[in-house]
């Protein structure tokens, strides 16, 4: 099982958003069969297992083990990972694209940014799964108490200056076995939430 799966697929990310199917991913961190679910959910272990084949089709479980229990076989199912994240490329024709506008203080370019990141992770994921390698990434996440709109401005305008000052140490645009890489950098204010706030 993946710590995350990025679905891209419009029909996979269709099945996940079920409000049923989304519970059942979620009971399915360890193995159950639809008659373990269908005490869990309070739904018949036919239509538990009616929402599993939708899943499993879709490659969000998948067959742990078959357990023969008399004249029956029991199918022990696992979600294919802890959490999903959906794809903006879902909806191709209208996803996000930071091109559009470059306002770099706009919330809805950062958006945009945000979106290709993980549709552009996403697609590295899975190639790397498809070759059995493994993917090289770095990723920076903290938190800073700006005392002042001021003191906020001035750090960003000096962690650009810095982040610019990196990027021109170590770009090449001639290295011939060289390969790009893409540097994403956000700051923008943090989120409460009341179960973080308790």
């Amino acid at each position: 099982m993946h710590d995350v799966a990025v679905i891209d697929d419009p029909e996979a990310a269709e099945a996940s958003l079920d409000p049923v199917r989304a519970r059942l991913l979620a009971e399915l961190s360890e193995p159950g069969s639809a008659t373990t679910l269908a005490q869990r959910v309070g739904l018949t272990r036919q239509k538990v297992n009616y929402h599993l084949r939708a899943l499993e089709r879709h490659g969000l479980v998948e067959l742990v083990e078959e357990r023969r229990k008399g004249n029956l076989t029991e199918r022990m199912l696992r979600a294919t990972a802890a959490s999903y994240v959906i794809s903006p490329s879902v909806l191709a024709a209208v996803e996000p694209d930071p091109k559009r506008s470059r306002d770099q203080l706009s919330a809805r370019w950062l958006l945009a940014v945000a979106a290709r990141l993980v549709r552009d992770v996403g697609e590295l994921i899975t190639g790397a799964t498809r070759a059995r390698k493994r993917l090289a990434t770095f990723a920076l996440d903290g938190e800073v108490r700006f005392a002042s709109a001021a003191d906020r401005a001035a750090f960003a305008e000096e962690l650009a200056g810095a982040v610019a000052s990196l990027v021109s140490k170590y770009h090449d645009e001639s290295a011939a076995g060289g390969r790009a890489h893409r540097v994403v950098v956000a700051v923008h204010p943090q989120v409460r939430r009341e179960d973080e706030d308790r």
